[in-house]
């Protein structure tokens, strides 16, 4: 049996709404319809976002592993994101530090984010529909709850939804709308306009903004954030989404209000229907036991994992060493062994692969234990576990340990193929398996010669106990 022939197993993951494991399921028996929520481009994505935008590509990489078809959907939020301080959206507030017309800022950070995306190799969204671009659809779902009865236009102009006609209201989260007090962070003071403490805007008249602003038949205004994601998941996806995918932070209230927008669309007077089968949500991430943020000075970004000479890849590895669901802590020390590691295998499969590569039962075996791993809720860290253990396992032999590596980078997504980080000369490359053999052969001075040598060229060496391990001093 190839890998490729392995029987499509059952993905298991923590479904938030219903607090237990659930299967996803394609309700169309065609694709799998995702629905991840996207950056707000306004700043550079740093690695905790990255962290949850990396759980969507497990979730696809798991499915598409049997061949199974995925439709991934991630939206761009360059418009109606308010800040949780006072009520200005986002992407006119850097604007304004910057000095720059907003949707240029947009474009640069929606650049660079898809540049992190690809540096730690999540596999693209089939699209990437943009908040700006969506205005015409989002007037649409509103006139629908209008219609419905579910939304109303409030005295300042603005169109609010009624949350207590939505009468599961808190399930997602466990916020109760009687519980809820006045002037919570995420809600605004609209003065008075609001029928109800706890409605938020669907759309926002304009009032004094003159930029980022449409017209509509409830005159000039902007989206409020929560309506951008329930208009295109429905629209992109065709009226129902199988898995939705964001931080824990967006669980309320982007989530919870999201679900009170999408499910009337899709229901009828006799029967309420969920939009959205499964939510999945990524825990938060620490970056040396703190919360990451500016006034700690402990933002990480990939530019800088990459100026201190690790290939960004070896943030992937760190994080799947962790269980999304569990908070994680991470550190320049795990980033750096992590980097080793992952230097070490790649090293390591260009000495298995001269062997060939055998697609043994055993090795076979092996590669569907993982494949299970990531089925049971995403149990990357057992997976990872057994790619550790293989790597001294001499029940394994080397073309046996070839092809598993093989078998399961589609899984991984670590470029463990790849002989180096970064493509180096064939001069560069012959010297490092020089080295090898002047080390085998006990000849230490020509070691250290060339040592030297691949230092002067940008390339460091060092030596463990499980062989040669090198990177680039500058990338």
């Amino acid at each position: 049996m190839k890998r490729e022939q392995l029987e499509p197993k059952t993905l298991q993951i923590y479904d938030t709404l219903n607090r237990r494991l659930m299967p996803v399921i394609a309700s169309n028996g065609e694709s799998y319809r995702i629905y991840c929520c996207g950056p707000t481009v306004y700043r550079d994505a740093h690695v905790g976002n990255l962290r949850t935008f990396m759980l969507s590509d497990l979730v696809r990489r798991t499915l598409e592993f049997a061949n199974q078809k995925v439709t991934l959907i991630q939206n761009i939020t360059d418009v109606g994101h308010m800040s949780e301080d006072f009520a200005e959206d986002k992407m006119l507030s850097q604007s304004k530090l910057e000095n720059r017309d907003p949707f240029s800022i947009a474009r640069d950070y929606e650049s660079k984010f898809h540049q992190d995306l690809k540096a730690i190799n999540v596999i693209s969204a089939d699209k990437y529909p943009r908040a700006s671009e969506c205005i015409e659809m989002m007037i649409q779902h509103i006139q629908a709850l209008i219609d419905l009865d579910y939304a109303y236009v409030g005295a300042d102009s603005s169109v609010y939804f009624s949350a207590a006609k939505f009468e599961s209201y808190g399930e997602l989260s466990g916020n109760r709308l009687d519980a809820l007090k006045p002037g919570h962070r995420y809600q605004y003071s609209e003065d008075g306009a609001k029928r109800f403490h706890a409605d938020w805007a669907l759309w926002k008249a304009a009032g004094n903004r003159t930029q980022m602003v449409w017209q509509t038949p409830w005159g000039m205004g902007f989206p409020g954030w929560h309506i951008e994601c329930s208009a295109m998941s429905l629209h992109y996806l065709n009226q129902h989404v199988d898995l939705h995918i964001g931080g824990i932070d967006l669980r309320f209230p982007h989530h919870e209000n999201e679900r009170a927008q999408s499910n009337p669309l899709v229901s009828n007077k006799e029967h309420s229907v969920e939009a959205v089968s499964l939510w999945l949500h990524g825990e938060h991430l620490l970056f040396e036991g703190r919360k990451m943020s500016k006034s700690a000075w402990n933002v990480v970004l990939v530019s800088d994992v990459i100026e201190k000479g690790f290939d960004p890849l070896a943030l992937r590895f760190c994080f799947l060493e962790n269980r999304y669901r569990g908070q994680m802590d991470l550190s320049w020390a795990s980033i750096s062994a992590a980097f080793s590691t992952l230097q070490r295998w790649r090293e390591k499969y260009q000495q298995w692969r001269l062997s060939g590569s055998n697609q043994s039962a055993l090795a076979l075996s092996l590669v569907d234990e993982m494949y299970s791993d990531f089925c049971n809720d995403l149990d990357t860290p057992r997976a990872m576990l057994k790619l550790r253990a293989l790597e001294k396992d001499d029940s394994f032999s080397d073309p046996e340990k070839a092809f598993v590596f093989e078998a399961v980078e589609k899984l991984f997504g670590l470029k463990l193929l790849n002989t180096l980080e970064k493509d180096l000369s064939p001069e560069l490359a012959d010297l490092l398996n020089q080295r090898i053999t002047a080390r085998a052969n006990k000849d230490f001075k020509r070691s250290d010669e060339i040592r030297d040598e691949l230092l002067a060229a940008g390339v460091e060496v060092r030596d463990s106990a499980d062989g040669q391990i090198w990177k680039w001093l500058k990338i």
